[in-house]
């Protein structure tokens, strides 16, 4: 499978990608919102929305940083697993009602806005629902444009 466009061929289109990523590097490098959060955030959203390169690169990117092959393995089926804590729980459950709008959830319940605040600070909170909206925007790109899993190696975006 190819891509069905080059993005980045464009002068405007490859501006805008660039402001795009550059505020995904933000919150990664500024955000106070614990990296095991941000990177439970970026593959479950990418599994939902059947994206192959963002889960690959994903994936790969938790495996490179040394989280455990469970842990990452287990993102998928993480409400039927031990291996996360109550605060990386709460993450997974924002991002999945956040990311399913459209299958007429209503969006995010009081619930899980309320657990997700008990482990969660507001400006983590904050960053929590930038991740969600950004990787989803992501998502669609890939989704979109068919860009395939599978050749992604760590630090391609470095």
């Amino acid at each position: 499978m190819e891509p069905r466009l080059n993005l980045f061929a464009g002068p405007v289109v490859a501006k805008a990608l660039k402001y795009f990523a550059s505020a995904s590097r933000v919150l990664i490098k500024e955000s106070s919102l614990p990296k095991p959060t941000q990177d439970l955030v970026m593959p479950r959203a990418s599994q939902i929305n059947g994206c192959g390169y963002c889960t690959d690169a994903h994936s790969k990117d938790l495996a490179h940083a040394g989280e455990s092959a469970t842990r990452i393995n287990l993102v998928a089926a993480w409400r039927e697993t031990g291996v996360f804590t109550d605060a990386e729980r709460a993450a997974p459950e924002l991002t999945e009602q956040g990311t399913r709008i459209s299958d007429g959830a209503g969006g995010i319940t009081d619930e899980a806005r309320t657990e997700a605040a008990r482990h969660y600070d507001e400006e983590q909170l904050s960053a929590l629902v930038c991740f969600i909206s950004l990787i989803n925007s992501s998502n669609r790109f890939g989704v979109v444009n068919r860009t395939p899993g599978g050749d992604y190696r760590p630090g391609d975006f470095d």
